[in-house]
């Protein structure tokens, strides 16, 4: 009788239970649910000094685009409504704005409110200060300067399909004020809505849900085109906002990922990152659920400025990824990661900067081990530690300001934050930390940190504050063995570093150093390494060859002719302190062929400080090459090259 009691209770606890799936989707859903309004949070170093704006007094919390994009003239114009959050007796609301021509300015009943704008500042731009009164939504007429930081419009011809034009944003640190006018700083979240007019025959995409994939016909006494909607109800940073406008196709990769390309570049893009869908499926297994709903991946013409661009629900990338081999993929496990540290968590100044990439960094790590093992991540591994020596050496060695994690960027250019310090230095920290808890332990801290502050702004402080808090919990020993503080406000690098995997390149090294005493090319395995390999070989020959040993290496391994951008980078990098003239028209192909900055300014800057030989080529190139980088990367090699 117990027995049959006990199961039938059995079965009513069954029957009155959800499913394990439905709980699964229950969890799904209180995990994509989000806040409308994000916090302002109040830590001492959470003030934004990349900004005007006074959020305490006024704050966006959500911002309507409906613009047109003029090809011809280069703008984008129309309207931008924002919903205002304000103060008892706030008077005024102050926002970003950079090159802006502001036309006029409203209240939700159309009455006009006064503005005005402020100085302008050559970094940071000018405040636009709008009378509140009551309104708690103003509407302001506008549009962007032709040269708008964070806009490039690209002609037929610099594109990958030759036909037709192409558009694109990059928000990232401070560029959006050049063509959105909002509070421009990544600790005032918002959620936002565009209608997008482009002309016919053109499609636009933004990173947000897609609401009209086809676009919607505009009718010719509006102007004509065809208008594309889309809605981000997930409050986000706002240089986050980000366009596309061109000849772009896509390509489904799995049930919730897929590419967007130039349909002469489609098919090779959705064959390189064939993998996404897995990354989603690891980085879920490692840090929680995927909260944004789509991950797709626009693959950019070749003048995108960045190796990609964490845009939520759409990755801008760059087609230097494309390799043909898949060896360069880390790019994408990158960019998914910052779904959740960067993108979900969010550094809220750019002193920060090391919250978003040391956080991403490790993590990209942790999503490339789990699809391609431990093998290959420690190669990963050790290759950022060695750029990490080279970052700590730029920056003026390790005692340098530059090197610590909580940058001083006061009348700086956030921008000068983007170096490998704020990537490789936060990324050995964490793994420091891994190493001293426990990688168990570390797991369960870091997926209940992203849980705990979803869709919220993070400072330095706060982020210590957490950790103490959640990890070390009072545990004196603990707290002393992990040297927080140090990590993060001391420069250089502490020493309780955990090393890079000792044996990551053992056999590569061997055959650099053989090579460098004169053995001959056949006896190094170039064409069986992966290209993580390649580049520890390349970087490892000594820095003076002779011309014969340049010669042999260039017609062994075809290093001038490499489709992969990092071995040719790398190589070029070799070549031009040796003056090598058969890899000039190498350099001059590669430099104005694709503008990513990462590859461009070393090239420029290692021309230049070549003297006779260097600055002619370095200038001459540059005269051509120019007007086909966009604003980020012109803007770092103008200071290059002296003006």
């Amino acid at each position: 009788m117990r027995s049959f009691l006990a199961a039938a209770l059995a079965l009513l606890a069954c029957a009155c239970s959800p499913s394990v799936k439905e709980q699964k989707a229950e969890e799904q859903r209180q995990a994509s649910a989000a806040p409308k309004v994000a916090p302002i949070l109040n830590a001492p170093d959470a003030k934004d000094i990349h900004s005007y704006a006074r959020p305490a007094e006024a704050r966006v919390t959500h911002v309507a685009l409906d613009l047109r994009t003029d090809f011809e003239a280069k703008r984008i114009g129309g309207t931008a409504t924002l919903d205002v959050q304000a103060a008892p007796g706030a008077k005024e609301i102050v926002l970003d704005t950079k090159g802006l021509e502001i036309e006029e300015v409203t209240d939700a009943e159309g009455r006009t409110l006064a503005f005005r704008l402020g100085a302008s500042d050559p970094i940071l731009g000018a405040p636009l200060i709008i009378a509140l009164g009551n309104s708690r939504q103003i509407h302001i007429r506008y549009r962007s300067g032709p040269d708008a930081g964070a806009l490039q419009w690209l002609t037929p011809e610099q594109t990958a399909g030759k036909k037709k034009p192409f558009l694109f944003s990059q928000g990232e640190s401070i560029l959006n004020r050049s063509w959105i006018p909002t509070q421009d700083s990544p600790g005032i979240r918002q959620t936002w809505e565009a209608r997008i007019v482009v002309p016919e025959g053109l499609k636009a995409v933004m990173s947000g849900d897609k609401l009209t994939p086809d676009g919607e016909a505009v009718s010719p006494t509006e102007g004509g085109g065809r208008a594309f909607r889309f809605r981000m109800d997930k409050p986000v940073a706002p240089y986050l906002i980000a366009i596309a406008v061109g000849d772009i196709g896509f390509q489904p990769l799995g049930k919730r990922t897929g590419i967007y390309a130039e349909p002469a570049t489609l098919k090779a893009a959705a064959w390189e990152f064939a993998d996404t869908e897995k990354m989603v499926d690891a980085a879920e297994a490692l840090y929680g659920p995927y909260r944004w709903g789509r991950y797709d991946i626009l693959v950019l013409p070749p003048a995108f400025p960045f190796g990609g661009m964490e845009n939520p629900t759409l990755t801008f990338a760059t087609p230097t990824a494309i390799a043909g081999d898949r060896s360069l993929v880390s790019l994408i496990a990158h960019e998914l990661a910052h779904s959740w540290s960067g993108n979900l968590v969010t550094n809220a100044t750019w002193a920060d900067f090391w919250l978003n990439e040391g956080f991403t960094t490790y993590f990209q790590s942790r999503i490339m081990e789990k699809l391609y093992g431990t093998e290959a991540t420690n190669r990963e591994i050790a290759l950022g530690w060695d750029d990490l020596q080279a970052a700590i050496k730029e920056a003026g060695g390790p005692g340098a300001p530059g090197t610590k994690l909580h940058l001083d960027l006061k009348g700086g250019d956030p921008d000068s934050a983007m170096a490998d310090i704020a990537y490789e230095k936060g990324a050995a920290f964490l793994r420091t930390v891994e190493r001293t808890v426990g990688r168990e332990r570390f797991d369960a801290y870091l997926r209940s940190y992203f849980d705990r502050h979803a869709f919220q702004p993070m400072t330095a402080s706060v982020f210590l504050a957490d950790i103490r808090a959640n990890l070390v919990k009072g545990d004196k020993a603990l707290e002393q063995s992990l040297r927080l503080d140090e990590w993060v406000y001391q420069p250089g690098i502490p020493t309780n570093v955990a090393p890079p995997p000792a044996e990551a390149f053992a056999a590569v090294d061997r055959a650099s150093a053989s090579y460098a005493g004169g053995a001959a090319p056949e006896t190094v395995p170039f064409a069986k390494w992966s290209t993580s390999e390649r580049l520890r070989f390349l970087n490892r020959l000594p820095r003076q060859l002779s011309r014969e040993r340049l010669d042999t290496l260039d017609r062994a391994f075809r290093l001038s002719q490499s489709g992969n951008s990092e071995v040719l980078f790398a190589w070029l990098k070799l070549a031009i302190p040796n003056h090598y003239d058969p890899a000039v028209p190498a350099v001059e192909h590669f430099l104005t062929t694709q503008g990513r900055r990462k590859f461009v300014l070393p090239l420029f800057k290692a021309l230049l400080a070549e003297g006779d030989w260097g600055r002619p080529l370095a200038q001459r190139i540059y005269a051509k090459a120019r007007p086909t980088y966009h604003p980020v990367t012109s803007s770092s090699v103008d200071e290059a090259m002296g003006g």
